[in-house]
């Protein structure tokens, strides 16, 4: 395929606009619920982590303000999810959150920085050792980005469902890596080590946006059917209980017991006439 510088920045910037508010359904969805149960932490958390090499590969490549600023805004907003699952899944209080979430950004920020002025003086003066590493780094990126889904398909399987996990946040994720392989596409010269770490993530998002079309529907007659199941249950029980406490009365609260008197017979029933005075002898004087 010719080379388009246009068509490269585009595809380019779609695809780093993509993989830029892709946390926003997720982080939008867990407060709403008030619910993590379904999603993995581990996956936002190595989205966290995978944040620091590619803020140094950006860095370090001297690339436009928005590719700079989109790594770090992608690890900020992942390191949120990760406090909403410490917060709403495993019931850390809000200081705990807070205080951890400020203190990982701290660590990244510090890591990333140190790692830069580390490489930068090396591939600016051209050395081969810092143009590998910085490619290292990329495509170390991409595998972390993948990689990180697999707890997230153990949680699928357990639930027999996609749940807790934004299939939004999935397919915007998903188009990003479509679009940045793409961009790669129209590049002078293609990178095929860069295209298969796009292809890696775009494959493994696509197996949760399966998954949740085949075992939602699933999943949400599954629950369908047990609703009824317990209504039915519910409803036998009452029914008997009626039916008990009706012949209860008709028995005359005995339960039917016919040794013992009904409360009409001890009152002399409806149709047994009163016993007639009969006087006593007169008194002579």
């Amino acid at each position: 395929m010719p080379s388009n510088s246009v068509a490269e920045n585009v595809f380019g910037t779609l695809g780093v606009l993509c993989w830029t508010v892709q946390l926003v359904p997720q982080i939008w969805k867990s407060y709403h619920s008030k619910s993590t149960k379904g999603l993995a932490p581990i996956l936002v958390l190595f989205w966290g982590l995978a944040g620091i090499p590619l803020g140094i590969y950006n860095v370090v490549q001297n690339v436009n303000v928005p590719l700079i600023v989109q790594p770090q805004l992608f690890g900020f907003l992942c390191l949120l999810s990760w406090a909403q699952c410490q917060y709403y899944g495993n019931g850390r209080s809000l200081t705990w959150c807070v205080y951890v979430f400020v203190s990982l950004l701290a660590i990244f920020a510090a890591l990333e920085v140190g790692i830069v002025y580390a490489i930068r003086p090396h591939y600016e003066r051209g050395e081969r050792s810092a143009e590998i590493g910085l490619r290292f780094i990329s495509v170390f990126t991409s595998v972390m980005i993948g990689v990180a889904l697999l707890p997230q398909y153990y949680e699928i399987y357990k639930h027999k469902a996609v749940i807790g996990i934004s299939v939004i946040m999935i397919t915007v994720d998903m188009m990003g890596g479509v679009f940045s392989d793409i961009s790669l596409a129209f590049k002078p010269k293609f990178d095929p080590w860069i295209a298969v770490s796009y292809s890696l993530v775009a494959v493994m998002d696509s197996v949760v946006i399966i998954a949740a079309v085949i075992l939602n529907p699933r999943a949400r007659r599954r629950e369908r059917r047990r609703q009824q199941v317990e209504t039915e249950v519910v409803d036998s029980t009452r029914g008997t209980t009626v039916q008990s406490s009706t012949a209860f009365v008709i028995a005359g609260g005995h339960g039917g017991d016919p040794t013992i008197p009904s409360q009409a017979t001890r009152m002399g029933g409806d149709n047994e006439k009163p016993p007639e005075y009969e006087p006593g002898p007169v008194l002579q004087v």
